[in-house]
């Protein structure tokens, strides 16, 4: 199937729009259903309504593909692929300012998935066809090692799901909760067919370390995630449910409770240190390609990155450049006042996130901790860069139980590479975290001897 729908994603390349990936709290307010909106397009598809469906585009992906030639693709794919049967299954990834939304649909040949785009405003911002990959357990996971269960994390309110990988065999176990980045996260961090926080939990679980994972309030609840949405900040989104994760297994008693570790990913290992200094049940954090600068830079930076790949979608995104410039400007801004928002590349940031965050030195925060720290980096990763990795360097300069690795061949989703790092390389099926990142989180977590 994979060589048979080559094609299609070379003739829809230059309408498939990335934005950057994990780097910006979602907006609050109210948005699209993109599921529906998701469905009801390949639907439009399937009845053969190509103006209805080319009615959605944006105007750059009308001027590339005209509801006649949305038509002829679809002819295309049906003579390969042979009839439309129905649609299996439906989801959606964050990508930055923009929704990926997977329609799983069965043809009379296989299965295949039509991905489809969107803005903020529910817009169809690119298109491309690809076979219907599924997760693969990694090969350095050993099933038979472990086994899961459901759980719900709670702070009293909020009821998060989550899955448990315990080791079989006697405990008490040490323990790794999973924090993930920024955005409506599933306990997973899925991003196409790849889902970095079931590779690392499997891996861990298989080295005999449990690991909690579970899907973000932002994600469960939406713009319900805080009684108030003008007042909302990282508590809300981060530190009350890592917490409460923390909590939780520590009254398991399978769990050793003087071991106990957070590891955060991207925006989670910005706020790791911020989680852990008022909390004393966490043993140490591992930051996974977590940043030290703060948010505003790091977009700014992703996009001129970005422009500089070229390629098709590189005007669109230097014409992104001076609204993300303005909005930078606006964050950092003394004038910006509670009960405001902030627009930055299709997300809108409630005033209060930002100055929660405009007095926040992790690595100082981090600095001031007694317990092992682990900074995990890799050279690949253009989201967070060697700047954010000196960051942390420097201000652990002095602390006895600092850690770092550095892997030259990760990206930001902490999987092996070649070349520049993309956002269309994230969507690559079948890949995992690289064995050697779990390795080092292990290798970290076993070599902690609890004080009697």
């Amino acid at each position: 199937m994979g060589t048979r729908l080559k094609h299609y994603r070379i003739s829809l390349l230059a309408v498939f729009l990335f934005a950057p990936v994990a780097l910006v709290a979602q907006s609050l307010n109210p948005a699209p259903d993109f599921q529906v909106l998701g469905r009801a397009f390949v639907m439009n598809l399937a009845s053969r309504q190509f103006t209805k469906a080319a009615a959605s585009f944006t105007p750059q992906v009308a001027a590339a593909l005209s509801s006649d030639k949305l038509g002829q693709i679809w002819d295309q794919l049906l003579a390969q692929e042979g009839a439309f049967g129905q649609v299996s299954s439906v989801s959606v990834a964050e990508q930055g300012a923009y929704h990926v939304v997977t329609v799983t649909c069965n043809f009379a040949k296989g299965m295949l998935n039509i991905v489809v785009t969107f803005d903020a405003q529910g817009h169809v911002a690119g298109l491309h066809f690809t076979p219907a990959a599924q997760w693969t357990s990694p090969s350095y996971a050993n099933p038979s090692a472990f086994h899961e269960s459901a759980i719900t994390v709670s702070d009293g309110q909020w009821q998060l799901p989550g899955t448990l990988a315990l080791p079989n065999g006697k405990g008490p176990f040490p323990a790794v909760v999973l924090v993930a980045g920024s955005g409506p996260e599933d306990e997973d961090e899925t991003i196409g067919s790849n889902k970095p926080f079931k590779d690392l939990a499997w891996g861990l679980a298989s080295r005999g370390i449990a690991v909690l994972r579970y899907t973000k309030r932002t994600k469960q609840y939406g713009v319900k995630s805080s009684a108030d949405p003008d007042t909302f900040t990282v508590k809300y989104e981060y530190i009350d449910d890592a917490r409460a994760a923390v909590a939780l297994l520590a009254s398991n008693p399978e769990i050793d409770p003087k071991r106990i570790f957070l590891a955060g990913h991207s925006e989670g290992g910005y706020l790791a240190p911020r989680i852990a200094a008022g909390d004393p049940r966490i043993t140490g954090i591992a930051i996974l390609e977590g940043n030290t600068r703060p948010i505003e830079k790091l977009i700014l930076d992703q996009l001129h990155y970005e422009a500089s790949l070229g390629g098709p979608n590189a005007a669109q995104i230097e014409k992104m450049i001076p609204d993300a410039e303005k909005a930078a400007a606006q964050m950092e801004s003394p004038d910006l006042k509670p009960g405001t928002t902030v627009n930055i590349i299709g997300a809108s940031l409630p005033a209060s996130y930002i100055l929660d965050l405009r007095g926040y030195d992790p690595a100082a925060v981090a600095a001031g901790l007694k317990i092992p720290i682990l900074i995990v980096q890799g050279s690949r990763d253009y989201q967070v860069t060697s700047a954010d990795y000196s960051g942390w360097q420097k201000a652990l300069a002095g602390h006895a139980n600092a850690t770092f690795k550095l892997f030259p061949d990760i990206n930001h989703l902490m999987i092996s590479g070649a070349g520049p790092s993309s956002p269309q390389e994230y969507m690559e099926p079948n890949k995992n975290v690289a064995a050697e990142v779990v390795d080092a989180i292990a290798s970290w977590v076993n070599s902690y001897s609890p004080k009697p």
